[in-house]
């Protein structure tokens, strides 16, 4: 099973844990992770992921995340469809950052989009090229498969 995390999906464990969503998603991130390191599942890495951390003002944060790169066993770096799919996925109310990582997903042939991005997973039934789910959910999904 190949997954795509997004940038937002990345900073979770960052994030001040004070609140429960957080902290769940933190957790069910690092789940993944794990899962990730012993091979039970395939990080796909993008540009896009390597573009937005670059701009990451905690330089900690930054070299934390920049790690999973080396780690990913899928690295796609665009093609001629990437911005016309990033367009169409657009169209459905998705910001230009995020449809250009979703479309690195979907060109990656991920079977799974993980963001913690509520922007993203309110419009995630318009973009049918790929499953957009919650750390959180994917968890409960696979534990329960």
């Amino acid at each position: 099973m190949k997954l795509y995390l997004n940038n937002c999906c990345f900073n979770r464990p960052f994030d001040d844990q004070e609140q429960v969503r957080i902290r769940l998603e933190a957790e069910a991130k690092l789940e993944i992770q794990s899962r990730i390191k012993k091979g039970q599942l395939i990080l796909a890495w993008s540009f896009m992921l390597d573009f937005e951390n670059s701009q990451n003002v905690d330089a900690l944060k930054e070299k934390e995340i920049a790690r999973w790169a080396d780690v990913a066993q899928d690295f796609f770096t665009g093609s001629t469809k990437t911005l016309e799919l990033s367009l169409e996925i657009m169209g459905c109310g998705i910001k230009k950052k995020d449809a250009v990582h979703l479309a690195c997903a979907i060109e990656s042939e991920c079977d799974y989009f993980l963001t913690t991005d509520d922007g993203i997973l309110k419009r995630k039934d318009a973009i049918k090229q790929i499953v957009i789910i919650n750390p959180v959910d994917f968890i409960i999904l696979t534990e329960s498969s």
